[in-house]
């Protein structure tokens, strides 16, 4: 009896309210449900393809970091003295040799960040120069593209110092920027030991010209 009565009470509150008779109202509520997982089947994504999108991303990832650079990156090769000018060759317009920078005179091996130092890059300008006075004032002024850090404030020469930090934590160290007066010497001193009297002779020459 319980049962028959809220059956009847349920019929006559669905045709009081949607004017429908039962049968109607539950057939129109089926098809109401049906639609609804239609359109989720449409709109929304299932787990297993979402795994599956994931796993195909992943794989994308990993092999873009996997593949080879379109120029290839060699082991850094120790320079060692070298003028400024013989440094400009090496800005990164040869792909065959190093990407080179100097920084308070010390070069460092940046072929690993050729995306940012090579040509096109952002830092390009900085390439194949000792860029010192440049990286502590964070210009990229033609004219600052030098190893000259006289007249810097305390704070610009601590900018400088953060710079250098970085580069000897991440870059190799291959040489160093010399003077060519020091390259004189140096190539001076070198003949001088491998013939002194010879040495000496051209050395007495020039004095009487």
């Amino acid at each position: 009896m319980v049962g028959g009565g809220l059956m009847s009470s349920l019929t006559d509150v669905i045709e009081a309210y949607t004017g429908l008779s039962p049968v109607a109202f539950f057939t129109i509520l089926c098809l109401m449900f049906g639609v609804y997982k239609l359109v989720c089947g449409i709109f929304f994504v299932p787990d297993d393809f979402k795994s599956l999108r994931a796993s195909y991303i992943e794989q994308l990832r990993h092999s873009s970091s996997s593949s080879s650079p379109s120029v290839p990156i060699s082991e850094p090769v120790q320079l060692g003295d070298v003028t400024e000018e013989q440094l400009r060759a090496y800005d990164g317009s040869d792909p065959n040799k190093p990407l080179l920078m100097a920084i308070k005179s010390q070069i460092y091996d940046v072929s690993r960040s050729r995306m940012f130092y090579g040509p096109g890059g952002p830092y390009a300008l900085f390439a194949g120069r000792d860029a010192s006075r440049a990286l502590a004032l964070l210009s990229f002024e033609p004219k600052d593209l030098t190893g000259n850090i006289e007249g810097l404030s305390s704070s610009e020469l601590d900018t400088l110092q953060d710079w250098e930090y970085k580069f000897v934590e991440k870059y190799v160290k291959v040489g160093q920027v010399i003077s060519g007066d020091k390259v004189d010497d140096n190539v001076n001193g070198e003949k001088a030991e491998e013939n002194p009297d010879q040495f000496k002779e051209e050395a007495t020459v020039l004095k009487q010209d």
